[in-house]
């Protein structure tokens, strides 16, 4: 009778070890798909609120008028949230002044702080789970392979108990353990590909935080004067501090 070969197959003599790297590459795959999914859509809805609170904030007058619309509503977006950080430690160190130990080094130390403070809590979120596609797009090649070395040394083993070496006898066996390969290249090329895509997005959406809080420092320190929320100073302080401080994450 006619052997017949595949997929099916396959899985009908798989073993335990196998069965493990099977299991395996299927949670790499969909974790991975999972968190493809999840992650655009909200980039997405980031980017779209982002630029939303964006238009809002260069529109109004004051930052006292963006300090009142965050009564109304909570931040949704990283712009947002950093620009409340700015704000709320302007008005804080102007209530409570340089005794708290928080506020020691000035009101400019104090607020970059803050708005350093608010980047690196936005990088550690937005990287959450690119560690485990990163992972998935460099270790899935590696299971298949091993799930494949595994395969064809049953598959000869099995072939010398048989005492059958023909190529035909050979060239199934061995062409099924092969499979293991192919699914690891296919856990491995989205993830690579979407790893690749949110590292730059992340990049590009942080250099971004990065100018907006550069403004922000400077719409607090020096540019509305007559805004209950800022503080009079000269550019030629402002600028080292800037430059100095929020300027040496290199963005």
């Amino acid at each position: 009778m006619e052997q017949q070969f595949g997929f099916s197959q396959f899985l009908a003599q798989i073993d335990g070890v196998g069965i493990s790297v099977l299991v395996l590459l299927l949670s790499l795959s969909v974790s991975s798909w999972y968190l493809i999914v999840t992650k655009s859509i909200a980039n997405y809805i980031a980017k779209k609120r982002a630029d939303e609170f964006l238009k809002h904030f260069w529109d109004v007058d004051s930052l006292q008028d963006v300090k009142v619309s965050f009564n109304d509503a909570a931040p949704n977006n990283a712009f947002a949230e950093l620009a409340k950080q700015g704000i709320d430690a302007a008005s804080d160190s102007k209530i409570h002044g340089l005794h708290k130990l928080a506020a020691a080094g000035g009101t400019s130390e104090f607020i970059t702080r803050a708005l350093r403070n608010g980047i690196d809590q936005e990088s550690t979120r937005v990287e959450n789970g690119l560690t485990l596609i990163a992972s998935a797009g460099s270790a899935a090649p590696y299971i298949g392979l091993f799930g494949t070395v595994w395969g064809i040394y049953h598959a000869l083993i099995q072939i010398g108990l048989s005492g059958q070496g023909t190529l035909d006898k050979v060239a199934g066996p061995v062409g099924e353990a092969l499979i293991m390969t192919a699914l690891g290249l296919a856990v491995a090329i989205p993830a690579v590909l979407a790893y690749n895509a949110f590292t730059r997005r992340n990049r590009i959406w942080l250099a971004r935080l990065d100018a907006f809080a550069h403004d922000l420092f400077i719409l607090i320190t020096v540019g509305d004067s007559n805004d209950p929320c800022t503080e009079t100073q000269t550019p030629h302080v402002v600028a080292p501090v800037i430059s100095s401080a929020i300027s040496e994450r290199g963005l």
